[in-house]
């Protein structure tokens, strides 16, 4: 009996101690997707309980960076010779400028089909400079790589350079992002507007659709946006189109938001496993 090899994704992001998002949550989401997925470690980010629970951020080594994407992509880059090649990459936490320059020579090396930018515009307890500086270099290195854009609230004011109110200005963001980019882009309002729904946005170019769900709680959840994120990768490596991977990654976020985890923090975390449940 023989299967068919699984489709691949990879995600350059990264480590978040308790689990409930970056490269974990990546990696959950991809398996519970039915995608092989791969990790290159960008940085290690914990929350510190006796400082308002900011991020401790330790960043990765760049040769490290370097040659953890030298081997992925040469046991399963475009260029490989592997039977399934990894053609699908999500983006998360780089941290810093020199990171950004590191992934963006690898991404224009490997010429990836999908390149999911999840825009980590803030690190929480990062110096204020030197998250400006990381914030210009994402903008100005990796988006004009990507293929897809998935900006929360702030990302979306941030990279549209509008104010978003409701959803007219949501639908307004996500279409200044794409010509700014030529992605296709999913921003999102979750818990963020006013009204009953999380309301996310969906543009590439051509189709617009408000992606809508009943909130759940008011209060956003850990690891959301890096499992939307994950799961619009995992559906696209598995040949969805770009419309179908929103639709799909909304329906597992809104899961697993419904099945929430709660610990010792001040905050809840999404749990991948919650459309099986």
């Amino acid at each position: 009996m023989t299967t068919s090899a699984p489709a691949l994704a990879l995600t350059i992001a990264g480590s978040e101690a308790t689990g409930g998002a970056g490269a974990q949550a990546d990696l959950k989401t991809f398996q519970e997707l039915g995608v092989f997925g791969i990790v290159n470690l960008t940085c290690i980010v914990s929350f510190d309980p006796k400082d308002n629970w900011n991020h401790r951020f330790v960043p990765v080594d760049q040769q490290v960076i370097a040659d953890q994407l030298e081997a992925t992509t040469a046991a399963y880059g475009p260029a490989s010779g592997a039977p399934v090649t990894l053609e699908a990459v999500k983006i998360g936490m780089l941290g810093s400028p020199a990171t950004i320059t590191t992934v963006e020579a690898a991404l224009k090396s490997a010429a990836f089909r999908h390149v999911v930018l999840d825009p980590v515009l803030i690190c929480k307890g990062q110096e204020p400079g030197h998250a400006l500086d990381t914030d210009q270099a994402l903008k100005a290195q990796i988006l004009p790589l990507a293929t897809f854009v998935t900006p929360n609230h702030f990302e979306a004011e941030s990279l549209s350079g509008l104010t978003i109110n409701n959803v007219a200005d949501l639908e307004a963001a996500a279409r200044r992002i794409h010509e700014i980019s030529g992605a296709a882009v999913l921003a999102k309002g979750g818990v963020r507007l006013e009204g009953d729904d999380a309301v996310d946005v969906f543009f590439d170019g051509q189709t617009l659709e408000i992606l809508a769900a009943p909130k759940i709680g008011e209060v956003a959840v850990s690891g959301a946006g890096c499992t939307l994120a994950a799961a619009v990768t995992a559906e696209l490596a598995k040949g969805a189109s770009p419309l179908e991977a929103a639709r799909t990654a909304k329906a597992f976020v809104t899961a697993g938001i419904k099945h929430r985890v709660a610990s010792g923090a001040p905050f809840t975390a999404l749990w991948q496993g919650g459309a099986g449940a």
